[in-house]
């Protein structure tokens, strides 16, 4: 990670530098806050996000007073190296209002990859009683034919022209096949390399 004294100050009047919080999981972008020196060294020591609070003139951990705390995963500086975008996932709410974001973009954004990260929880888990946990338990032909059977249903309710049944067998088919891509140790983000590379 880059040092607070390389980033470029020059622009920032309070010596602050912008945050803008990712949710690492979902890609959902979650708050914008201020960062001083401090606030930034105690956010990578700790790895808990830290702000400065320019109303407060303070240091203030995200989820100090409310449990909902910023774990960090991954921080980026942007090109012009004045503002950090930092990659984390959160425990519980980030907004104050106790919606999961700042910004008013739809809850069911990123909700794929949420259930991607839901299903490798549940297959380090294996919690009885779990329909995908009795997946894992079957193996990989019988996730693999689930796969084929939902696929098969969605073809067919396309041909006859259902959107809405088409909608409802397709996320039928795509919950499978995140199952079967934590099975054969793959991921979304695999999948996205895949087709980068064939773009271009």
């Amino acid at each position: 990670m880059i040092p607070f004294n390389e980033l470029d100050l020059s622009r920032q009047q309070d010596g602050l530098v912008p945050a803008i919080i990712q949710d690492a999981a979902t890609l959902k972008v979650l708050m914008l806050g201020y960062m001083d020196e401090e606030a930034y060294n105690r956010t990578i020591t700790q790895g808990k996000v830290t702000f400065y609070s320019r109303s407060r003139k303070c240091l203030w951990t995200k989820g100090e007073t409310s449990g909902n705390w910023l774990t960090v995963k991954d921080i980026y500086v942007d090109c012009d190296k004045d503002t950090l975008l930092i990659k984390a996932t959160p425990c519980g709410p980030t907004c104050h209002r106790g919606t999961t974001s700042c910004f008013d973009t739809p809850e069911h954004e990123g909700f794929i990859r949420g259930l991607q990260q839901i299903i490798q929880q549940r297959h380090h888990e294996m919690p009885e009683g779990s329909y995908t946990t009795k997946l894992f338990i079957k193996g990989v032909k019988k996730i693999a034919q689930k796969v084929g059977e939902e696929a098969t249903e969605s073809v067919i309710e396309a041909v006859d022209g259902n959107r809405s049944r088409f909608i409802y067998e397709t996320s039928d088919m795509i919950y499978h096949l995140l199952v079967l891509l934590e099975q054969m140790e793959c991921t979304i983000e695999d999948l996205e390399k895949e087709l980068a590379l064939r773009h271009r």
